[in-house]
């Protein structure tokens, strides 16, 4: 499977704009070759291929419209997304008319910068993605891989059923220990009491009942990754003596004499705010910020759409195969029912609802009542209907949410498609609060 790293140039004299536009474009997995003056960027598009330049229009020597139109009839140009001011508006839209790919305007959200840039990059091939289709969780894919090349300390956040575990997994499987074990700890399953002896494992005779000598999940990770699931559920002594297995990579098991070497990745992940447990006192601020080396952030199912309808038939076809279901496939209307969903259990709660449906469903066709059985119950005591604007609004929020995902998020390609220009449906989109990625 190959993925094509994703490089970008940026042609812009600012320091300041530039530094950040590099910084926040590589938590995106994005490489960028930053130039401050036209002449350096025309030198290295003339010789390297980009999948797109970002380029102000004014620069200290040539300007922006100079260097594209030096550019552009070039093979394989790549498309420029023009930095402007006010003031050059009318130069950045004839600058479209040559063949330009867009344009933001100064100052600029840096969410609209991003999924502007997102349109103009080439898609990835769908049928590659781990994780989720949606540009948030492609992202993600693209930090782990990185973070699979080192072995930092990583801390993953995130609401519960999001996918933290699925994202450890991932980052282990990516990596160069593989091979080696991955040791899933919920620290919230186990019994305080119990918890030194299951992370450190005990020598015979070290309490009453223990019998025999006990490997902890520290010592049977090996070279691999070690996993702490809810870490903030820890007790505050075992928060020290986490800290010192990092600090030290060395730990004793209990009741025993002897240092013995730990050699796994510490793997982290919690639904709790850390920092506010720091504040508090209920989490020790120097185990937060060892643990706190890369944090990566899995983004709740609600504000990733697209990957619903992806996850949903990954899981119809896993589990109508197991069963031997004789379900032909998922309604539109359970589509769209999952859409309008506020999923609060996040991916958990999809996989538990999908498992109950395909098991009981009836028809050929997966219904929203299969889904939702809530929903007739509902159905059958409500008093109240919904008014036709709200009705009108949800209807046209699912058809631009499919447009955009028949159009992998184009947002040109979705506005032609939908009848209506690109504004409008920029517009639309921020009203109704559908994000690309």
């Amino acid at each position: 499977m190959s993925h094509e790293p994703r490089v970008i140039g940026l042609v812009e004299d600012d320091p300041i704009m530039g530094e950040s536009l590099v910084q926040r474009l590589a938590l995106e997995g994005i490489t960028v070759k930053w130039w401050q003056r036209g002449d350096e960027a025309a030198e290295a598009l003339a010789r390297e291929r980009f999948q797109a330049v970002i380029c102000d229009i004014r620069l200290p020597d040539i300007n922006g419209a100079a260097l594209f139109r030096q550019t552009v009839n070039r093979r394989e140009a790549p498309p420029f997304l023009f930095i402007t001011g006010y003031a050059d508006i009318d130069q950045a839209v004839e600058l479209m008319r040559s063949g330009a790919a867009d344009y933001v305007t100064k100052p600029f959200a840096m969410d609209d910068f991003l999924a502007r840039l997102n349109e103009l990059m080439p898609k990835q091939d769908k049928s590659s993605c781990v994780l989720g289709v949606s540009d948030s969780m492609q992202a993600l894919e693209r930090l782990l891989r990185r973070l699979a090349q080192v072995r930092s300390t990583v801390l993953i956040t995130g609401e519960t059923g999001a996918g933290k575990e699925v994202a450890a997994r991932f980052l282990h499987a990516e990596s160069e220990s593989a091979a080696k074990p991955f040791i899933a700890v919920n620290c919230a399953a186990i019994p305080p009491d119990l918890m030194e002896s299951e992370l450190f494992g005990h020598e015979r005779g070290a309490f009453t009942g223990a019998a025999q000598r006990h490997l902890g999940y520290a010592e049977r990770a090996g070279d691999g990754t070690l996993f702490l699931d809810e870490i903030g559920e820890l007790r505050p002594d075992l928060q020290a003596k986490l800290l010192r297995l990092l600090e030290e990579r060395t730990f004793v098991r209990v009741g025993g004499e002897h240092l013995l070497s730990f050699k796994a990745r510490l793997v982290a992940a919690t639904n709790a705010d850390l920092t506010k447990q720091v504040a508090s006192g209920r989490f020790r601020e120097d185990l937060y910020y060892r643990i706190n080396v890369v944090n990566v952030c899995v983004r709740p199912l609600r504000e990733r759409p697209d990957d619903v309808r992806w996850l949903m038939e990954r899981m119809f076809s896993e589990m109508s195969s197991r069963i031997a279901s004789s379900l032909r496939g998922i309604s539109s209307l359970a589509e769209d029912a999952a859409l309008a969903h506020a999923w609060p259990g996040n991916v958990r709660e999809l996989r538990n609802r999908m498992e109950r449906a395909v098991t009981l469903a009836m028809g050929p066709w997966l219904m929203p009542h299969d889904l939702f059985p809530e929903l007739e119950q509902a159905a059958a005591g409500a008093d109240r209907i919904a008014s036709l604007e709200d009705a009108r609004l949800q209807a046209e929020r699912r058809h631009i949410q499919r447009a955009l995902a028949l159009t992998d998020g184009e947002i040109s390609t979705a506005a032609r498609a939908l009848g209506i220009g690109r504004t409008t449906l920029w517009e639309k989109m921020r009203r109704l609060g559908i994000k690309t990625g």
